[in-house]
């Protein structure tokens, strides 16, 4: 579960958001302090070590960018929300996870968080990388790496190379293991691939993602098609050929 801080003056404002994050995100977030000052959030976030605080910008006595200031370590994603554009590029310059315009936007939020969690599996990817070790696959110098995928109730932990194919359904993704087993996340296929190694995995196909260690192979014959080790068959598209010859050429 990911904590999340939430300052700013107005109550209204805080208890809307606190409100909109339980209704979306229930079972990913939760709101463990709700702050109407700079003061009081930074004695929060010492005490609840937050990975999201959201935060307003124009406050009585301190605003948002002196709570920046006044952090010793910033260890945590912060997102601004105000009524004033005017901050945009200062908030850009702190490096802000995103700038939200007051009301809040559902949809403007859900994508914030999309981009706070990509980001989040990402960290959590290169924390969790061990020292290369060779594995018995095709191509002989592939390495043992654990990567961490954003799920529903928080973060499936998978080899790498146990991963055989991703596949999009809808703003949905279904992983399909080698050992059979199949892993449903929240997420588009695009932002999956973006948590990939591009050097193992290829798009052949606006919906599917293939790890080249595992395609037994292609035929082009009558329809454009990759047959994997496992017997599964998956289709490649005209606008994916080329370029998948050409990184499974290099590849090989």
């Amino acid at each position: 579960m990911i904590n999340i801080v939430i300052v700013d003056d107005s109550l209204i404002c805080r208890v809307t958001l606190e409100k909109t994050l339980n209704v979306n995100f229930r079972d990913r977030f939760h709101v463990v302090a709700l702050c109407e000052s700079v003061d009081t959030a930074i004695i929060a976030i010492k005490k609840f070590k937050p990975e999201l605080v959201f935060l307003d910008i124009e406050m009585p006595d301190k605003n948002g960018f002196d709570l920046l200031k006044e952090i010793e370590l910033i260890n945590f994603e912060f997102i601004f929300t105000t009524a004033h554009p005017e901050y945009a590029i200062k908030a850009l310059q702190v490096e802000a996870l995103d700038y939200l315009m007051k009301p809040v936007d559902t949809n403007d939020l859900i994508l914030a968080i999309e981009r706070f969690e990509i980001k989040l599996a990402k960290k959590i990817n290169l924390k969790n990388k061990i020292k290369p070790k060779p594995v018995s696959m095709p191509n002989g110098n592939e390495v043992l790496k654990k990567i961490a995928l954003p799920t529903e109730n928080g973060y499936e932990f998978l080899r790498i190379n146990s991963i055989m194919y991703c596949e999009a359904s809808s703003n949905y993704c279904r992983i399909f293991c080698v050992d059979g087993k199949e892993i449903l996340l929240a997420k588009t296929l695009k932002n999956i691939q973006l948590l990939l190694p591009t050097n193992l995995f290829q798009r052949i196909h606006k919906s599917y993602l293939v790890n080249l260690n595992y395609i037994a192979r292609f035929d082009r014959t009558n329809s454009l098609e990759i047959e994997l080790q496992n017997g599964k068959k998956l289709p490649v598209s005209f606008r994916q050929k080329d370029n998948f010859l050409n990184v499974f050429k290099n590849k090989v």
